[in-house]
C-alpha cells in the first residue's frame, strides 16, 4: 500500500472551501498517510486549527507567521501567535525571509524570523522554513542558534548543490521538495539526484506549484504521486523505496506527529 507525508501544503486556504472533503478523499486514496498545514499569520490561525481538528489525525497544524506577512506591526502580532503555543502546532511555520518582492521590510523581516527562531528552541520544536533571495542572511541566523535547533524543513527547495549542502550543515533539518522537480526547465532533477534521500522530505505547498502533467491546475496533496514518481527516476530507485524513506525523515523530523500505523 502507497504511504506518503504531504509536509506542507495549506489545506485551510479558501482555495478549499468548496470541495475541501474531497480534496482530503483523493488524498488518502493517493496514498497521504498525513497533511502538515501551516500557519501564515495571526488571521489564519483559527482556520488551521479547524481544518487539522476537522482530519484529526491526519492533518496537523503549525504556527508561525509568514515573511511575506512581516509588517510594522509584527511584534505585537508575534506576541499573540506565541500566546497560542505550543498548543497542538507539531511546528513553528510558516518562517522565514523573502526579498523577492521587496525589502520595505527587510529589517523587520528578520527580528520577526530570529525571534521565532527562539520560540523553537525554547519550545523544542521544528521549524517549517521558507527561504527566497535571502539564504545568505538565513544561515547567519540560523548558525546563531544551531545547537539548540531541532531541526525542521526549508520548504520548497530549488537552489542549486552548494547551497543544499549548505542548508544540509544543519543537523535534523531536511529540504522540502514538490512540484519543481516536475518542470521542464528545471535543474532540480540534477541536484536532487545528488543528495542524500535521508535529507529530504516531500510536499505539495498546495495550492500552488503543481506538478506536470497537472501544471497550471489548482496542486492538492494527491499529486504527491507525481513528485514520487520524477524523485524515483533521479535516484534511480523504486518509487516504494522514496515513499518509505521520505516518510520516516517526516515523522523523524516532527516528532510530535503520532501516526501509530506508520511508526516503527
Amino acid at each position: 500500500m502507497r504511504q506518503f507525508i504531504d509536509t506542507h501544503a495549506h489545506l485551510d486556504g479558501t482555495e478549499f472551501e468548496e470541495d475541501r472533503d474531497l480534496v482530503v478523499m483523493r488524498a488518502k486514496e493517493a496514498g497521504a498517510a498525513a497533511i502538515f498545514i501551516p500557519a501564515i499569520n495571526l488571521e489564519n490561525l483559527d482556520k488551521v486549527e479547524k481544518v487539522c481538528h476537522d482530519y484529526q489525525g491526519f492533518a496537523f497544524p503549525m504556527a508561525g507567521l509568514h515573511p511575506e506577512d512581516v509588517k510594522a506591526d509584527y511584534k505585537d502580532v508575534l506576541q499573540r501567535i506565541r500566546k497560542r503555543l505550543p498548543g497542538d502546532f507539531i511546528a513553528i511555520g510558516e518562517i522565514g525571509l523573502d526579498f523577492y518582492w521587496s525589502r520595505e521590510y527587510e529589517k523587520e523581516q528578520l527580528e520577526a524570523f530570529e525571534e521565532q527562531v527562539k520560540w523553537a528552541c525554547e519550545l523544542e520544536l521544528p521549524l517549517m522554513i521558507h527561504s527566497r533571495k535571502a539564504q545568505n542572511q538565513l544561515v547567519n541566523i540560523l548558525k546563531k542558534y544551531k545547537d539548540g535547533l531541532k531541526g525542521g524543513v526549508f520548504h520548497c527547495f530549488t537552489g542549486n548543490l552548494q547551497e543544499a549542502r549548505q542548508l544540509l550543515e544543519f543537523e535534523n533539518f531536511c529540504l522540502g521538495i514538490g512540484g519543481v522537480l516536475t518542470f521542464k526547465k528545471s535543474h532540480l532533477p540534477e541536484v536532487v539526484a545528488q543528495l542524500p534521500l535521508e535529507r529530504i522530505v516531500l510536499e505539495t505547498d498546495a495550492p500552488y506549484m503543481a506538478p506536470v502533467p497537472m501544471r497550471g491546475k489548482r496542486n492538492e496533496s494527491a499529486f504527491v504521486s507525481c513528485i514520487i514518481q520524477r524523485m524515483a527516476e533521479c535516484l534511480g530507485l523504486e518509487s516504494e523505496k522514496v515513499e518509505e524513506v521520505t516518510t520516516r525523515n517526516a515523522l523523524r523530523t516532527f516528532p510530535k506527529v503520532c501516526l501509530p500505523h506508520l511508526d516503527k
